[in-house]
């Protein structure tokens, strides 16, 4: 572990590599698991200013899920997350023609519906951030649904750090990751 400003960063995030294998996961994050998507409270209310725009994208199940218990719900634990459909599938879940599961939001996104990419904890993965009092941690978070994503990633040397670089600048900034940066060109 390291400290960069109030994070304390795991070393693993430099050390391990990553790059997601869809072709062989068939994007398994967003329907395995027993909980939705990790959301920050402005998403939340960024969630309920798109979700017109992302309903289009929706399968019909999304739609009944997130009309049922809204765009976002608040764990036993306090936390928002992303509702889910039937206890499994992410309510913003859709699949491709290849049944490879896919993002609403990101697909309004990408077809120049909304201005927001995300929910940033679906970007930022494997990498999971956790916001105390005083800094935030930020770990990699290993799930064996991403052994594909692992084995891509080692065999083109692609550092779980470079894999998610837009998602970690979005989440702490463009210095702070030129800081990661250094602390990991000095471990090499």
């Amino acid at each position: 572990m390291f400290q960069l400003g109030k994070t304390i960063v795991s070393e693993e995030i430099i050390e391990k590599d990553f790059l997601c294998n869809l072709s062989a996961c068939k994007g398994a994050c967003c329907i395995d698991g027993d909980a939705g998507a990790p959301l920050e409270k402005e998403e939340a209310d960024i969630l309920k200013e798109i979700y017109p725009k992302v309903k289009p994208f929706l399968r019909k199940e999304g739609i009944k899920a997130i009309e049922d218990q809204g765009v976002y719900v608040t764990s036993e634990n306090g936390d928002l997350e992303t509702p889910l459909i039937n206890g499994a599938d992410c309510a913003y879940v859709i699949f491709d023609e290849k049944k490879v599961a896919l993002c609403a939001i990101e697909e309004a996104y990408n077809q120049g519906e909304i201005s927001w990419k995300k929910p940033v904890s679906c970007h930022l993965y494997p990498i999971r951030v956790q916001d105390y009092t005083e800094f935030s941690a930020v770990n990699y978070h290993k799930w064996e649904i991403c052994d594909d994503a692992c084995t891509l990633g080692k065999e083109l040397q692609i550092p779980v750090y470079k894999f998610v670089k837009e998602a970690l600048i979005r989440k702490f900034g463009a210095d702070w990751y030129a800081e990661l940066e250094k602390v990991a060109n000095k471990d090499l």
